[in-house]
């Protein structure tokens, strides 16, 4: 479902439902080496971080987009405020083709921010600047999910997308010595620590 093109409805649905905190600490996918994929000017990796951050830098060949970046560490708020809304986009010329080929049918300026002629056609226009460079980082996020477990590492990518984002996943995983898996401390109600940010210390191998 494409929603609005963005992942707002998602983090709703979410808040309306809640979430239940369990007695057990978070497993982590922790990046212990950095791994890299190049497709002739793109690329992307993971490396070691102390963290979860994001990376991102797009570059295209028009004056409405150029070239973008969205960096930063991925908390909650980060993700709700500054990712969440961030819709998907493309040229109607290409989408046009799409819809010959009898794809992209629910395509339409209601769930994605539509370019023609270097301009943007909705007409609210875009919901940030750089909602392009925004929008490839959600996809990041969302592509990164599939790993099974939160990445512990930073991850950058120039001219990236889907297919790289699961590369990198490939990657990382054909080199055991490249990952762990760890285990955050259990949540306490009084004095607990937020889990992005720890040092690496606070985490113990995992043993299930």
């Amino acid at each position: 479902p494409i929603m609005d093109g963005s992942s707002a409805a998602f983090v709703e649905a979410i808040d309306q439902v809640g979430l239940k905190r369990l007695d057990r600490g978070r497993r982590y996918l922790r990046v212990k080496k950095t791994v890299r994929v190049d497709t002739g000017s793109a690329w992307c990796e993971l490396q070691p971080y102390n963290g979860i951050h994001f990376d991102i830098t797009i570059d295209f060949d028009t004056p409405l987009i150029g070239r973008q970046q969205f960096a930063s560490d991925m908390t909650p708020d980060v993700f709700r405020s500054d990712l969440s809304r961030a819709r998907t986009f493309g040229n109607v010329k290409d989408v046009e083709q799409l819809w010959k080929m009898g794809f992209a049918l629910g395509s339409s300026l209601e769930n994605s921010v539509a370019i023609a002629d270097d301009k943007v056609l909705n007409p609210e226009g875009t919901r940030w600047s750089d909602e392009f460079a925004r929008h490839k980082a959600l996809d990041a996020v969302g592509d990164l999910s599939l790993a099974g477990l939160p990445i512990l590492g930073l991850y950058r990518s120039y001219k990236g997308g889907h297919k790289m984002n699961h590369a990198i996943l490939v990657k990382l995983f054909e080199d055991k010595d490249a990952f762990e898996i760890v285990e955050a401390p259990a949540f306490r109600e009084a004095g607990h620590a937020e889990t992005v940010g720890l040092a690496a210390a606070a985490f113990g191998p995992d043993v299930s």
